[in-house]
C-alpha cells in the first residue's frame, strides 16, 4: 500500500511509485504510434484510410467509463472489505490477549505455560494466513511457534490456517477437561476463535472469488478496440495532434482498467495491494508485548512509500 503525503501539483506528474503508468506504457506507446501512422496514411492517402465522424465513438466512450466506473467501484468494494477483515483480526487477537489472562499460571502439560502457547499459536495464524492469501513466504517463523511433533501435520494440511484454529481450540478444549478452565472462561476465548475463524472465511472468500471474468473480459477488448479506433474519429478533426489525443484517452482507460485489476486482487504484492504483512508484524508485536516480553523490533515502516 502507498503510504505518503498528497504531491504537489508539479510532482504529481513525475511520480512514478504506485502509479499504473509503468505497467500501462507499452500499449499507451503502440496506441501513439498507431495514430501517428493513420494521421500519416490520412494525409497521403486518404481515399485508403478516411476519417469518420466520431459521434459514434463518443457514445461508446461514455458508456465505457459507466462500465470502467461500475468495475472499479466493486474491484475497490473488494480492497476495502478485505482490508475491515484484517482489521478484525487485529480487533479479535488483541482481545484474546486480554482474555488470555485468566490462563495466567495455569497449567498445561505441567507447565505453567497455557497463556503462552495460546499466543503464540495466534501469532503463527496470522503469519500463515498472510502466507495463504499470499502464497511464496516462508513457513520457518510459523515452525518455531509449533510443537516440533505438530510440524509434519501443520504442513500436509490442507488447509493451514484453519489447521492452527483446530490446534487453538483443542488447546482450549483440554484445559476445559482438565478444569483449568470454567465453562464461561471457556465460552470466552471461544468466542474470540470464532471472530477468527470468521476472519479466514471471509478472506478466502475474497481470494478465491474473482469478479466474474466475462465481465472484465469484456471490457478489456471493448477499452482495446475503442483505442485502436479512436484515430480514425480524430483524423479529421485534430490533424496531428491525434496521436497525443488518443495517447491521453489511453491513458485513462487503459490505467483505470489497469488499476481495477490491482485492486481486484487485494492480498497480493503489488503496490497498490493491502499490507497483510505489516499487519501479520504488528498482532506478532502487539502479543508478545502482551506477554510481557521487552526485545521487540520496531513496528513495520513503508520502504519507499510502499508499506506490503
Amino acid at each position: 500500500m502507498i503510504v505518503r503525503d498528497r504531491p504537489g501539483l508539479l510532482a504529481l506528474f513525475f511520480i512514478l511509485r504506485g502509479s499504473v503508468l509503468p505497467m500501462i506504457f507499452p500499449q499507451v506507446l503502440f496506441v501513439f504510434g498507431l495514430s501517428a501512422l493513420v494521421i500519416l496514411a490520412h494525409r497521403f492517402w486518404p481515399a485508403l484510410v478516411p476519417g469518420f465522424n466520431s459521434a459514434p465513438l463518443a457514445l461508446v466512450g461514455i458508456a465505457l467509463s459507466i462500465f470502467l466506473g461500475f468495475r472499479n467501484n466493486a474491484c475497490y468494494d473488494r480492497w476495502w472489505e478485505a482490508r475491515k477483515h484484517w482489521g478484525q483480526l487485529v480487533i479479535a487477537v488483541r482481545s484474546l490477549a486480554r482474555q488470555s489472562l485468566i490462563l495466567e499460571g495455569r497449567m498445561l502439560d505441567g507447565e505453567p505455560v497455557a497463556r503462552r502457547r495460546l499466543l503464540e499459536l495466534a501469532i503463527a495464524f496470522s503469519y500463515t494466513l498472510l502466507i495463504h492469501l499470499r502464497p511464496g513466504g516462508d513457513h520457518g517463523r510459523i515452525l518455531l511457534r509449533l510443537p516440533k511433533e505438530r510440524h509434519v501435520a501443520f504442513l500436509e494440511s490442507r488447509n493451514r490456517p484453519d489447521f492452527i484454529l483446530r490446534e487453538m481450540g483443542g488447546l482450549t478444549a483440554r484445559l476445559k477437561a482438565t478444569g483449568a478452565l470454567s465453562d464461561i472462561e471457556y465460552s470466552v476465548l471461544e468466542s474470540s476463535l470464532h471472530d477468527m475463524s470468521s476472519v479466514l472465511s471471509a478472506c478466502e472468500r475474497i481470494r478465491f472469488t474473482p469478479v466474474p471474468f466475462g465481465y472484465t473480459l469484456l471490457l478489456h477488448r471493448t477499452a482495446y478496440i475503442f483505442c485502436f479506433l479512436l484515430p480514425f474519429g480524430f483524423a479529421d478533426v485534430l490533424g496531428w495532434l491525434t496521436p497525443f489525443a488518443t495517447a491521453l484517452v489511453a491513458y485513462t482507460f487503459f490505467g483505470l482498467d489497469a488499476l481495477g485489476d490491482e485492486l481486484e486482487e487485494p492480498f497480493g504484492d503489488l503496490p497498490n495491494d493491502l499490507p497483510i504483512g505489516a499487519i501479520a508484524e504488528t498482532i506478532e508485536i502487539n502479543l508478545r508485548e502482551a506477554l510481557g516480553e521487552k526485545d521487540l523490533p520496531p513496528l513495520p515502516e513503508p520502504k519507499g512509500f510502499v508499506l506490503m
